[in-house]
């Protein structure tokens, strides 16, 4: 694989580094046996799974703990006054577990039958003493939740909100963090690799490749994706490669990040000799997606590459992608390859149900990145990681929960082959790629192949990524 040249811009993302394991040649080594820890978790979860009649059963848990001290309760459904045993246990177990129960209460104050909003806010100013972003583990994760439950309490919008908040990060701080990331967590390569694999395998005859991404970011997905290209030992011809990027019509930070990023794309493509243009498509006002303000071209083969994952779409509402999605049906891609976080789905137990899945994936993810962080820069690589990305993403989260919480989705996955998207397998070199990905990074990762086109990615025995690969076959040919 060819070297590339690194972009000369102190305050640009360096993409060339990015691309060191980018395509892997599958073997017969391929075939790696680890034997996973189990996970264990710094709160007991199965303590928590026990149904609650109503708020004062979650609140009355907490006193055997020391926690609070449950005054009169009027219909069983207010509390006067809360306060705190001068006494703090030492255990860093018993207060995740105490801190959680005080996060489960102010989400069931917020949605449950006994709604009160100005309950959850006496929680949350207890909770707010008891946390901080330099804290422990669970101190850091709840203090992360707290301050979006915050948010729901005064009624903003947090979606709107947490925009603004991300946006005030330094772009130097986002660079710094997405760098980071990708160093210490897998996440982030096995959501690009696996889609630009597949990719790679869809376009081997092309000599013209359009590619539609429905979050670009930095581009960075796309360095390791042109260094496979001009590097094909087949000897055919470099295909010449265009990629098409979405942009929200409302932001102008959007348009000029989008326009940054591909002035950025084009010098790479440049560097190391790949044909390559580059352009934009605005969504409506709205976010919505119309397929005719996409240029296609003939003889080019159409991929769409759809990024849902930590850091990719921090604030997108599912009306968005629905209509991304859907639009580009009718444009009958080759391939669309779609990288999702594995979360909860929205059933019966509504919002305070999904509330403890999303507390337990989080939980683990801020496990697997410390386990990844070198000891001599954890804490301040640790903060600016959650401070720029895991911050804005629970807070986002929460708030789209939170407004469509009577409403049951699953996963994109599910939706896609739900409205008329046909699976395409994962090769075996694509999965070969992905487990030998985690042999860069510390044990307590897995892959599994869920379905003939799902890889999903894991820490122990919780589930964080799923990517699949599908194609849209004309009503003509089905």
């Amino acid at each position: 694989m060819s070297t590339a040249t690194a972009i000369d811009d102190t305050d640009e993302l360096n993409i060339s580094s990015y691309s060191a394991t980018s395509i892997l040649t599958p073997s017969n080594e391929c075939d790696i046996t680890c034997k996973w820890n189990d996970w264990s978790p710094v709160i007991d979860w199965d303590a928590l799974s026990s149904d609650h009649d109503d708020i004062c059963d979650l609140i009355q848990s907490l006193v055997d703990d020391g926690g609070l001290v449950q005054s009169p309760v009027t219909h069983g459904t207010s509390i006067d006054t809360m306060s705190v045993d001068d006494e703090e246990t030492n255990s860093e177990d018993s207060k995740g577990l105490r801190l959680v129960h005080l996060l489960m209460a102010a989400a069931e104050a917020l949605t449950g039958v006994n709604k009160s909003r100005d309950l959850a806010r006496v929680i949350l100013i207890r909770l707010k003493e008891l946390v901080s972003v330099n804290g422990t583990n669970m101190e850091r994760l709840a203090a992360y939740f707290t301050d979006a439950l915050y948010i729901l309490v005064d009624g903003k919008d947090l979606v709107g909100s947490g925009q603004d908040y991300k946006h005030r990060c330094h772009q130097t701080d986002v660079v710094a963090a997405f760098q980071l990331l990708q160093d210490i967590s897998p996440c982030v390569k096995f959501g690009h690799f696996t889609a630009n694999q597949a990719i790679l395998e869809a376009v081997a005859q092309d000599r013209r490749v359009h590619i539609v991404d429905y979050d670009i970011m930095e581009g960075i997905q796309w360095a390791s994706l042109m260094q496979a290209l001009v590097s094909r030992k087949d000897g055919a011809p470099v295909p010449h490669l265009r990629i098409t990027a979405l942009s929200r019509s409302g932001s102008r930070r959007s348009i000029g990040t989008v326009q940054e990023t591909g002035r950025r794309l084009i010098a790479f493509a440049a560097s190391i000799g790949q044909p390559f243009s580059f352009h934009q498509c605005r969504l409506d006002s709205d976010d919505t997606f119309r397929p005719s303000s996409l240029k296609l071209v003939r003889g080019e083969a159409l991929m769409i590459n759809c990024m849902l994952h930590l850091p990719h779409s921090n604030y997108q509402a599912p009306h968005s992608i629905i209509s991304f999605l859907s639009g580009v049906k009718t444009l009958n891609p080759r391939l669309v390859t779609l990288v999702e976080e594995e979360t909860g789905t929205i059933g019966d137990g509504g919002f305070v149900s999904w509330f403890m899945d999303s507390l337990q994936h989080y939980s683990a993810f801020y496990d697997s990145l410390e386990a990844g962080f070198p000891i001599p820069m954890q804490d301040r690589a640790r903060t600016l990681v959650e401070r720029v990305f895991l911050g804005p993403r629970i807070a986002g989260s929460l708030t789209r929960i939170y407004q469509t919480s009577g409403e049951e989705r699953g996963s994109w996955w599910e939706w896609l082959g739900s409205v008329g998207y046909q699976p395409a397998s994962i090769s075996f070199a694509n999965h070969c790629q992905a487990k030998l990905l985690l042999g860069l990074f510390n044990d307590g990762y897995r892959v599994d192949e869920l379905a003939n086109n799902r890889l999903v990615l894991g820490w122990k025995s919780r589930n964080f990524l799923a990517a699949s690969i599908w194609t849209s076959i004309p009503e003509s040919e089905s």
